[in-house]
């Protein structure tokens, strides 16, 4: 199945997208959609808009993808939702302020469960976007759950991240020791309709001056008005898709891999196949040798 799915994906369709992206949020099969995913032939810029929740998110988001949209590029949004702890699905609450565009092929949205202590991130999203960039996308947008100080971990995935703030929220040592705001590529005092914008702009420059980040851009936005939308389009323009075969992506899938071989290795052990194993192996040995029999 999941080779007809591969295939499926890499043609185009639609339906292969959105099953194998279930299987990957469900955490299956991860190893071996990555080792038979590989390197996109046109990479996508994956983009990560991040930042407290009421900042806007969502409808900068839906704003961004008619302006991708109008410049020909088509766009696949992961807004990652809070997981209910009911159903343990996402909540739904970003897709209803983006625009519906049910006839636009240039145009998928997912909403993703993010369990609590994630970072405000969906499990395997790393999986979840490399499937959006094979299928041929554009741009790749990763709308994170309302994210605080800590909230790191959506830089090991994307090539540049966009960090919201509003007018008048925080002070100036909160963002100083606000973790997410040193991963920044970009920062964004959206709402710049509302009183106090020009004022953020002004202690973010001076605070990130006395750090020595000004080459970290930082634009007002509005998405009442547009007012600013164009250069923040024009800043995404200008990322580098990069190789996200770093340490961090290699480390995540050797684990994907490792919990694949102990789910195989626990059915095997329960049937009785493990005898030809010498278990006094090196267990990287071992490892290689479960692998070639997958």
């Amino acid at each position: 199945m999941l080779e007809s799915l591969l295939d499926g994906l890499k043609k185009g369709d639609r339906r292969s997208l959105s099953r194998l992206i279930s299987l990957a949020a469900r955490g299956e099969r991860l190893a071996e959609m990555q080792s038979k995913l590989g390197q996109a032939s046109k990479p996508a810029r994956i983009i990560a808009l991040t930042g407290a929740g009421g900042v806007g998110k969502s409808t900068l988001t839906g704003k961004l993808i008619e302006q991708l949209r109008e410049r020909g590029r088509s766009v696949a949004v992961l807004a990652c939702d809070p997981q209910s702890p009911l159903t343990g699905g996402a909540l739904l609450g970003d897709r209803f302020r983006m625009p519906a565009r049910p006839d636009d092929a240039g145009v998928f949205i997912r909403s993703l469960a993010a369990p609590p202590g994630r970072q405000a991130v969906a499990g395997n999203i790393d999986t979840i976007a490399l499937l959006c960039e094979h299928f041929g996308f554009d741009y790749v947008l990763v709308e994170t759950v309302g994210a605080g100080q800590g909230d790191t971990a959506v830089r090991d995935i994307a090539d540049a991240v966009v960090l919201l703030l509003q007018p008048e929220t925080g002070d100036d040592l909160q963002w100083e020791k606000a973790g997410v705001l040193e991963v920044a590529d970009v920062i964004v005092v959206h709402k710049a309709d509302l009183p106090g914008a020009e004022r953020t702009v002004h202690q973010l420059q001076s605070m990130l001056e006395l750090a020595g980040q000004t080459a970290i851009p930082v634009l007002t936005v509005s998405s009442r008005t547009n007012a600013g939308l164009d250069q923040l389009v024009a800043a995404f323009e200008r990322v580098q898709p990069r190789e996200r075969r770093t340490a961090a992506f290699q480390r995540r899938l050797w684990e994907a891999m490792q919990a694949e071989l102990l789910r195989r290795w626990r059915r095997w052990e329960a049937a009785g196949g493990l005898e030809t194993i010498q278990l006094d192996r090196n267990v990287e040995a071992i490892v290689a040798e479960l692998w070639r029999r997958l």
